[in-house]
């Protein structure tokens, strides 16, 4: 086990003492200047198909709480492994039958719930390939261009909703009309569907065996649409082999999650390669329990929660960066939220985006305050094309941000751009290619077959791969101001965030073609109003963002960073903070939390078009420094 240090610069209590699995790799430089990096241990076995391990829990341990989800009563509607492979084979015997296939596969268009994980385990039992929807695609679009899309693409056979009255705008301008729809809680409206009760009436005969039987590793066992964010949503292939490896890469990593049967409480959607791969995943190849959390990591949603981790106390926590900021408000506020949530836990995890230092440090607090110990923070980088896990920051260090090393089974291939290396992938968690557009899969691959990722990575210490290796942002934000010169936009938004201390959540960065760099800030509301001494209660938003305290704190947060530039391309010159939360329905926000900073760009151009203005307005705070 790796050596834990009784102390690090963000806190002196030790760490409470977990297992982690290796993390060294070897190097190779090569001529045309691109590093491999690979991990220094073999990669250990997996089995040919997720839904054998899910077999292997309900004959082992056929009572034990697989996966359980809110009822609208408030209850938990829970189901055990035995019942719940029962239950799989029956509806895998009803797929077949109808004829599902990899041309007519199946398309899941609501989210979370016990039917959802039913019928896309049975498919997946039996090789028929399912696509889980975003719900936004059909309850917050008003023109269904990316549900018209996405369906195109996966001309289903078969189609599931939960609630067919919610649906069945979507479903009646969208699904041709003799493709079946099946609904769990209400039926459509303006067609005829079936109960999905229907599915579970028949029991498994030697059909289902045979089919089972067929499945290869490299069959397609789910497509995931990718956001969309610089276009239409392109469909992620994830192999069977992708899905089962993937999990023991993880557990490879962080052998932590076998210490005893995992309790994960998540809000990750499904429809995501966290929450669809990674949660459930884990969760069945560590024969876990999975609480789905109806909450989200936004104000208004995360009292459910907080209602929910007041009941189960989890041993392995999964976030992104603002999931942790909304949620460290209330531990701090509720002790029995602290006690009950630091109880058992022995590991918090994010991805997604850089966590700030302040962040870590308030959870070490509090986790230190309730428990006498610290827990462990780490992280992992990957993406849907990754199945996601790749590289992982399984050891104790002081740094956030990271990308981490890659985790055995998995190459690396750094190739320079610039100042910065493009992170490139192959492994058995690859995926093959993107669903029915093979133009769009020749241009994802190198000519050696690793997978180009858009992502820079950067070395933590230079010249030592041993530091790890950090998330230096999407090459595709990257932008060129009128100079010609071009702007880190991961680097300098990651800087700025950590200066901020915890006021700032997230920080939009424009200027493309211009000539000097300005920021969109979104401030951590509660660290704002404590900032201030103001009371959330009695001082609107508005009245707060006009606190001349307020405004000192941005100031000196744009004064500092602007002394330390070197130039126009590390320069941020103005900056406003945004008066309203990024929308998901106009495309701002993924489902995951994060800011997509084009479609925030692009949706607020009047605001970033009075950020440039000759005479800025009184919001727009201008950095007082000069250029070095």
């Amino acid at each position: 086990m790796p050596d834990f240090p009784e102390s690090l610069a963000s806190g002196d209590a030790p760490y409470r003492r977990i297992p982690l699995g290796p993390c060294h790799v070897n190097v190779t430089a090569r001529d045309d200047g691109s590093l491999l990096v690979c991990s220094g241990e073999a990669a250990t076995p997996y089995p040919a198909k997720l839904t054998d391990k899910l077999s292997q829990g309900a004959t082992i341990h056929p009572h034990r709480l697989f996966l359980a989800v809110r009822k609208p009563d408030g209850g938990w509607q829970r189901i055990a492994y035995g019942e719940a492979m029962a239950r799989v084979l029956r509806i895998a015997q009803s797929l077949l039958e109808r004829g599902l296939s990899e041309e007519r596969p199946i398309a899941i268009l609501s989210g979370s719930s016990i039917e959802h994980a039913l019928l896309a385990l049975a498919a997946m039992h039996v090789g028929i390939p399912h696509c889980p929807v975003t719900p936004a695609y059909s309850l917050v679009s008003t023109d269904f261009v990316k549900l018209k899309h996405v369906l195109a693409l996966l001309a289903p056979g078969l189609v599931f909703v939960d609630d067919g009255a919610a649906f069945d705008k979507a479903i009646a301008e969208v699904l041709p009309a003799d493709v079946e729809v099946l609904t769990s809680t209400s039926p459509l409206v303006s067609r005829t569907s079936t109960p999905f009760e229907v599915l579970q009436s028949k029991p498994a005969s030697a059909q289902v065996s045979r089919a089972s039987a067929a499945v290869m590793p490299d069959s397609t066992a789910k497509v995931l649409f990718t956001s969309g964010s610089t276009g239409m949503p392109k469909g992620v292939i994830n192999t069977q082999r992708m899905l089962s490896c993937n999990q023991a890469m993880f557990v490879q990593a962080f052998p932590v999650i076998l210490s005893q049967p995992p309790v994960i409480v998540s809000w990750l959607p499904w429809h995501h390669t966290s929450g669809a791969n990674q949660m459930m995943g884990l969760t069945i190849f560590c024969g876990g329990s999975l609480y789905v959390d109806d909450g989200k990591p936004i104000p208004g949603e995360i009292g459910k929660t907080v209602a929910n981790l007041l009941e189960v106390a989890p041993t392995i926590y999964f976030s992104v960066p603002r999931g942790f900021a909304e949620l460290i408000p209330c531990l701090r506020a509720q002790p029995e939220l602290r006690q009950n949530f630091f109880s058992k836990l022995s590991l918090l995890y994010y991805s997604g985006a850089a966590l700030g230092d302040s962040l870590v440090a308030d959870l070490d607090e509090l986790a230190v305050r309730t428990v006498g110990e610290r827990i462990p923070m780490m992280c992992g980088y990957g993406a849907t094309e990754t199945a996601p896990l790749a590289l992982a920051t399984n050891w104790i260090c002081s740094e956030t941000g990271l990308a981490g090393l890659p985790v055995p089974g998995c190459e690396l291939k750094l190739v320079p751009v610039a100042e910065k290396y493009e992170a490139c992938l192959r492994g058995p968690h690859v995926t093959p290619g993107y669903w029915r557009q093979p133009e769009l899969t020749r241009k994802l691959f190198d000519s050696e077959g690793f997978a180009r990722m858009g992502d820079a990575l950067s070395f933590v210490e230079p010249g030592n791969i041993a530091r790890g290796l950090a998330f230096d942002g999407r090459l595709a934000e990257d932008f060129k101001l009128s100079t010609g010169t071009w702007v880190n936009v991961g680097t300098l938004r990651s800087k700025m965030i950590l200066e901020a201390k915890g006021l700032f959540l997230d920080v939009v960065l424009a200027g493309e073609n211009r000539d000097e760099i300005a920021a969109l800030l979104l401030l951590d509301r509660a660290t704002a109003y404590a900032l201030c001494g103001m009371n959330p209660q009695k001082t609107e938003w508005l009245e707060l963002l006009a606190h001349p305290g307020l405004r000192a704190a941005v100031q000196t947060v744009l004064d500092t960073l602007a002394r330390r530039s070197t130039g126009s391309s590390t320069r941020i010159a103005r900056a406003i903070v945004l008066e309203e939360a990024p929308s998901a329905a106009a495309g701002e926000l993924t489902d995951k939390g994060s800011i997509n900073q084009r479609a925030l760009l692009a949706h607020r151009s009047a605001l970033v078009d009075r950020l440039y203005a000759a005479s800025p307005v009184p919001a727009v705070l201008v950095a007082q420094s000069t250029v070095k």
